[in-house]
């Protein structure tokens, strides 16, 4: 009895201890990482101790520089013991190298699940999301395949891996009209580094969603180029409210929702139910699998109703501080869902000044 026990201790022994040299081994060596969708099967074994993986492949689209960009996430979850740290991050595209990422990017774009403070350590046994923005070169065709090679540390041995494999989104993105008339708008916390939307992800009806990766929040200044003149804290100090809020494009309504107040300015509404985040907004099938969504509009100016067919340019209501808002201005995002938050954020370009173009950076708009 004493020596079968002995020998079953033993085994265990040898088993903790080839698990360890089987991690290390992976610490020293790259692997491939697959994933569903037609990926090739890895020829040997390895620990791959942080596993890489794409929810929601890139939709590439040309931005407001004439350049093609890709936005995404990248999953990271680390399945060990020890903490990880993230020296590197290539973005790698039918077989090359797009653009890397060393360890001081990774940390300001690296956030743990339900946190929005970035960080570049992806603790034991936690999963994290790396927020990518890929700007291809000027006259760049846009990859049909994306992989990543990571470097991590953990407890001082460096290992890479390889995974995240995906096939770009081809899926056309929208043309659509502006959703305000006039100029001097100001795209604030827009596509494709501001982290408020673009980092928003949210865990929803079961899953996690970025229903805002692409929105904007369109403020207006006025001929001094200020938002306000007069107290902060009175709606009617802001040069953009009350403005007419357009239809982008022809599409029936889905949603309206109207009859909510405005928020006082200067501070975000406490204990703010979530079905009244959007405040008084409309959401609009704009066919083809896109949804626009309009918020925060004035109390009582929403001018259209559930099933009903708008056309581009119709006003549907005026910009208000209704929802979770701090200030007047017009939330605006496309998604490919009927919800605010229970959907993924799609790219979109707007035809209304000259040429085709997505607002990626917080620019003043002049008509």
């Amino acid at each position: 009895m004493i020596d079968v026990l002995l020998l079953w201790r033993t085994r265990r022994f040898l088993t903790r201890l080839l698990f360890s040299i089987l991690l290390l081994a992976g610490c020293a060596l790259s692997s491939s990482g697959g994933v569903a969708g037609g990926v090739e099967t890895p020829e040997s074994q390895v620990i791959t101790p942080v596993i890489l993986s794409i929810r929601n492949a890139p939709v590439p689209f040309t931005g407001s520089d004439s350049r093609t960009h890709l936005v995404y996430e990248l999953w990271m979850l680390n399945f060990s013991s020890h903490d990880a740290t993230v020296e590197r991050v290539e973005m790698v595209a039918d077989g090359n190298v797009l653009e890397t990422l060393d360890a001081n990017d990774v940390a300001g774009r690296l956030q743990p699940a339900g946190r929005r403070q970035p960080t570049g350590v992806i603790a034991a046994g936690s999963q994290s999301l790396l927020f990518v923005h890929v700007i291809l070169a000027n006259g760049a065709t846009p990859p049909k395949n994306l992989s990543h090679q990571v470097v991590v540390n953990a407890r001082g041995r460096e290992f890479s891996e390889t995974g995240g494999a995906t096939t770009v989104n081809t899926r056309p993105v929208a043309v659509i009209g502006p959703p305000l008339r006039g100029g001097n708008y100001v795209s604030a916390d827009s596509c494709c580094d501001a982290t408020r939307h673009t980092r928003a992800a949210l865990p929803v009806n079961g899953r996690v969603w970025l229903a805002q990766r692409y929105a904007v929040d369109w403020e207006q200044l006025d001929a001094t180029n200020r938002i306000y003149v007069g107290p902060r804290d009175d709606v009617s100090s802001y040069k953009i409210y009350g403005a007419p809020v357009l239809a982008v494009a022809n599409g029936t309504v889905v949603t309206a929702t109207d009859g909510l107040p405005d928020q006082t300015p200067g501070k975000f509404p406490e204990n703010l139910p979530i079905e009244q985040a959007d405040g008084n907004a409309v959401i609009e099938d704009l066919g083809g699998g896109n949804y626009a969504l309009y918020a925060h509009m004035k109390p009582d100016s929403v001018a259209v109703h559930e099933g009903q067919t708008v056309t581009r340019g119709q006003v549907i209501g005026l910009v208000g501080n209704s929802g979770n808002t701090i200030a007047p201005h017009l939330h605006f995002q496309l998604m490919n869902g009927p919800l605010s938050l229970a959907s993924n954020g799609l790219p979109y370009e707007t035809d209304a000044y000259g040429s085709a173009h997505h607002f990626i950076f917080p620019v003043a708009v002049r008509a």
